[in-house]
C-alpha cells in the first residue's frame, strides 16, 4: 500500500455529462484512451495490479486542501485529514466488476492506519444518527475479496443520512452497475460537498457531516459522454434526473477540476450539457 501526501491537483481522467462529438473530439478522446492505457508505473497497488485495470488518474482538489492520496486495490482517493472524509474517490467499473462472488458477509467497517491520527473509527458513527455511507460501493468491489475489505475502510466513508444511504444513493450505484455492463466499463468519482462555514460533526474525532455529495461517470466507448449528479445529504425520494447536473456546476460547487488534463475540445465539449436520456 502506497500513501503520498498532495497539497496540489494532479490531473484526473473522469468526467462528468453527455455530448454528440465531433470529429475532432472523437480524435482527442482516443489519444485520451491511449495515454490512459499508457499509465505509468507509480500507479499501481501493493499488489501490483494497476489501479483501475487501465491507469485512472487523479482529480485536481484545491491547493488549499489537505490531501493524501490512497492507492487500493479497487479504487483511488484523496482523503482530507481535517475533515476526516475523503475528498474524492475514484474507480474504473468494469462488466466484470458487477458479477464477482464475493459479498459484504463478515466485513465490517474499519479503522484506515495507512492515515493520521486522529482519524474516524466505528464509534464515530455510533447512535449518530447517519449511515456510513460508502463512496466506491462494496457492490462494485465483488470481483475481489481484498477490493470488498478495502471498500470498508473509513478513508471510503462518510456520514449520510440514512434515507438517501438506502434510498436515491443506493439506487445511483445500481445505475452504475447497469451502465458498466451495458456499456462494458466506466469511469466514477463522487465525494462529499462542504459548503463555507461551520459544520455538523460526530464522534469523538469529530468526522464532519457533509452538506451533499457529488458522483460524476464517464464512458469512453464510443463517442465519450458523461453525467455528473448532486444530492444534497438528506432523505430527497426523488427521480434520478433531479440530481442531473453539468460537470461546469459540479466544478463550481466542489472547487474539483476533472478535467486538467483533458484537451481543451474535449473539455468544452463535455461540460455545457448533461442528459439523462443518453445514459437510459
Amino acid at each position: 500500500m502506497r500513501t503520498v501526501a498532495f497539497y496540489t491537483g494532479i490531473a484526473l481522467f473522469a468526467l462528468t455529462l453527455s455530448v454528440s462529438c465531433s470529429d475532432s473530439v472523437r480524435r482527442s478522446a482516443a489519444m485520451l484512451r491511449a495515454a490512459a492505457n499508457a499509465a505509468p508505473a507509480d500507479t499501481r497497488t501493493e499488489s501490483g495490479q494497476t489501479v483501475g485495470g487501465d491507469g485512472l488518474l487523479f482529480a485536481a482538489t484545491p491547493d488549499t486542501v489537505p490531501s493524501i492520496i490512497l492507492e487500493r486495490e479497487g479504487y483511488v482517493t484523496s482523503y482530507n485529514k481535517r475533515t476526516r472524509l475523503p475528498n474524492w474517490v475514484a474507480w474504473h467499473l468494469t462488466a466484470g466488476h458487477t458479477k464477482g462472488s464475493h459479498n459484504r458477509r463478515g466485513m465490517d467497517f474499519a479503522e484506515d492506519e495507512d492515515v493520521p491520527a486522529p482519524r474516524a473509527d466505528d464509534w464515530d458513527y455510533y447512535n449518530s444518527g447517519y449511515d456510513r455511507g460508502h463512496m466506491c460501493p462494496a457492490g462494485d468491489n465483488k470481483w475481489s475479496r481484498e477490493a470488498m475489505r478495502q471498500s470498508f475502510l473509513f478513508t471510503n466513508i462518510c456520514p449520510q443520512d440514512p434515507g438517501l444511504n438506502r434510498g436515491d444513493w443506493n439506487e445511483m450505484e445500481n445505475a452504475c452497475r447497469s451502465w458498466a455492463r451495458e456499456k462494458g466499463d466506466i469511469y466514477i468519482v463522487c465525494g462529499p460537498i462542504l459548503h463555507k462555514g461551520r459544520h455538523k460533526t460526530i464522534g469523538k474525532h469529530k468526522v464532519v457531516v457533509p452538506d451533499a455529495f457529488f458522483k460524476v461517470v464517464l464512458c469512453m466507448n464510443g463517442n465519450p459522454k458523461a453525467i455528473g449528479f448532486i444530492y444534497k445529504n438528506r432523505d430527497g425520494n426523488r427521480a434520478k434526473g433531479d440530481y442531473v447536473n453539468t460537470v461546469d456546476e459540479v466544478e463550481r460547487i466542489t472547487g474539483i477540476d476533472f478535467f486538467a488534463s483533458i484537451p481543451d475540445d474535449v473539455e468544452r465539449a463535455v461540460e455545457s450539457s448533461a442528459d439523462l436520456d443518453d445514459w437510459e
